[in-house]
């Protein structure tokens, strides 16, 4: 065992005094040592609860042979980092999560890793971590919250996001938006809908890192306690096997998880999670993946944003299981991946099957023919760019107009408040990818509000920035390369046409090369000032959004 170094032989006396200060018996450190990576804190609502989700895999793992030994992480909430300078720090936030985890892992010897977590950045945080370190692991997320009801309809986050664009239209008064804001979020757990939180959950059970069920069980769902439970138990048979995540995540394996992510609908994000867990395992990652897949698997199961269902929805009707059982049965899934049940995932889904049929639908009736996900190319992304075509109106799938360009995201916010963006633009929000904001913020503001505004159908937004997986429309993002960069987006003039062609995936600015060849030369390097010796470190060493943010 790696313990072992740390525990064994006479000259490891001191070792062992310091661990029976902490408490631990002879019978306990001989055992195999399991971290229990819990980032719990009191200001996350899918965080609040973890303390209970950790003692439940230390149980486990207790109770199976291992010693459990607890220790933090941070994390970050993006629904209160939005739209401030807060959101720089949100999608950084995951390397340091991965690097802690390393420090601590590494620096005492642990056998194997269970690790405990929830929201967006912390999710592939610690899934980056377990493929960079290689021992046993585990990753068990705190679980989905429940969808809040108003006047008998379903309202999530998304929701509370939107009305404060119908305000701003004056389709909705102040005492209507408290009465979103009291009953969105009704308790503990991700937000509800196929958000990237939820999203990475389910995709975990697609890598093949999460026990199934990770994805969809609510977070106050006793089931969600049990599944903890067995995550511990779980943990002690890899270390017993020696199955380790480099094992299970294989080329294979990201391709099972984007065709359960372009199945699902899931956020734009995962484009920027799936590279850099890919990185950190070694596996060499195509974002291309994402249209070569989506030609081939459907888009069936309509989650919000862009439907009406949520996550509690999608494990009523089966889960991510599920899901994969019925892609499996198109041929779309490779069964034989080997997952931390120490089963493959044919084994896994064996038993699978679909409760109800317009929550998940029958391959041959989808609710689009292809994918969620799209990556478009063209003169305004030559590196590439992403989009959730899956939420974008029909009338939106292919739309030219003018751009109206904006060096941060709190001038276009602030124009769209002002009601300045009409009908037909394209709203160009540049200066904020990883290395120019730095920190790539999400751009929640302004896509909800021109979807509460009722412009999400005659409005596109094109960004180096990214969204957040609750944005719905014609939203372009991490348009590559950045403008910091000297992307053709940092070339773009208020008036230019912008081209959008989703189905053909293309993104042109059309601007002839003559004068596209004028703007450079004139053109002088920009990156948003920022007062944090943090963040500027971090954007030197950023790569593309399009290689997954990691750092160099």
């Amino acid at each position: 065992m790696r313990s072992d170094k740390a525990k064994l032989g006479p000259e490891r006396a001191p070792h062992r005094a310091l661990l029976k200060a902490a408490g631990y018996t002879d019978w306990e450190i001989a055992r195999p040592w399991v971290g229990v990576v819990n980032s719990y804190n009191q200001i996350i609502p899918g965080h609040v609860h973890l303390r209970r989700i950790t003692e439940a895999v230390k149980a486990g793992v207790y109770a199976a042979g291992g010693l459990p030994v607890e220790f933090p992480t941070i994390g970050v909430c993006d629904g209160i980092a939005m739209n401030h300078m807060g959101m720089k720090f949100s999608l950084p936030s995951r390397e340091l999560i991965m690097d802690s985890i390393e420090v601590m892992a590494q620096g005492h010897a642990f056998d194997a890793l269970v690790l405990v977590t929830n929201c967006d950045k912390i999710i592939p945080g610690m899934a980056m971590a377990a493929a960079r370190l290689n021992i046993p692991s585990i990753v068990i997320s705190g679980g989905p919250m429940l969808t809040g009801t108003l006047n008998g309809k379903a309202v999530d986050l998304n929701t509370v996001f939107e009305t404060v664009g119908k305000r701003i239209a004056g389709t909705a008064s102040d005492a209507d938006l408290l009465d979103v804001e009291n009953a969105a979020c009704p308790g503990c757990g991700s937000c509800s809908g196929m958000f990237t939180a939820n999203t990475m959950n389910c995709l975990l059970e697609a890598l093949g890192l999460g026990l199934p069920g990770n994805g969809t069980i609510p977070a106050v769902y006793s089931a969600r306690d049990r599944l903890a439970k067995e995550a511990g138990r779980a943990i002690m048979n890899l270390v017993e096997k020696g199955i380790k995540p480099r094992d299970i995540l294989t080329r294979e394996a990201f391709e099972n998880a984007v065709a359960v992510d372009l199945a699902l609908g899931g956020s734009t994000n995962t484009a920027l999670h799936l590279p850099a867990i890919a990185w950190a395992a070694g596996v060499d990652f195509d974002i291309e993946s994402f249209n070569r897949i989506g030609d081939k698997v459907p888009h069936i199961c309509s989650m919000s944003p862009g439907g009406s269902y949520h996550i509690q929805d999608l494990y009523g009707a089966g889960g991510v299981q599920a899901v994969m059982a019925r892609l499996a049965a198109g041929g779309l899934i490779h069964g034989d991946c080997l997952t931390v049940t120490g089963k493959t995932q044919g084994e896994n889904i064996s038993g699978a099957r679909v409760k109800d049929d317009e929550v998940i639908r029958p391959l041959d009736r989808p609710y689009h023919a292809k994918g969620g996900l799209a990556i478009l190319h063209g003169s305004l992304a030559p590196d590439g760019s992403v989009v959730k075509q899956a939420a974008v109106a029909p009338e939106m799938l292919v739309h030219t107009g003018p751009a109206r360009v904006f060096d941060s995201e709190e001038k276009a916010f602030a124009a769209i408040k002002a009601r300045k963006i009409i009908d037909g633009d394209v709203v160009v929000i540049r200066y904020e990818g990883p290395k120019g904001g730095p920190g790539m913020r999400e751009m929640l503001s302004p896509t909800s509000a021109l979807a509460g505004m009722g412009m999400d159908k005659t409005v596109a937004l094109v960004t180096d920035g990214r969204f957040s997986g609750a944005s719905r429309g014609a939203s372009i993002g991490h348009v590559s390369p950045e403008a910091a960069a000297g992307g053709p987006i940092a070339l773009v003039r208020e008036g230019d046409l912008i081209g959008v062609d989703i189905p053909g995936k293309k993104l042109d600015l059309l601007v002839g090369e003559a004068e596209l060849a004028r703007r450079r030369a004139e053109w002088k390097p920009y990156v948003q000032p920022v007062e944090s010796a943090f963040l500027n470190r971090y954007r030197r060493a950023v790569t593309s959004g399009m290689k997954g943010a990691v750092l160099e």
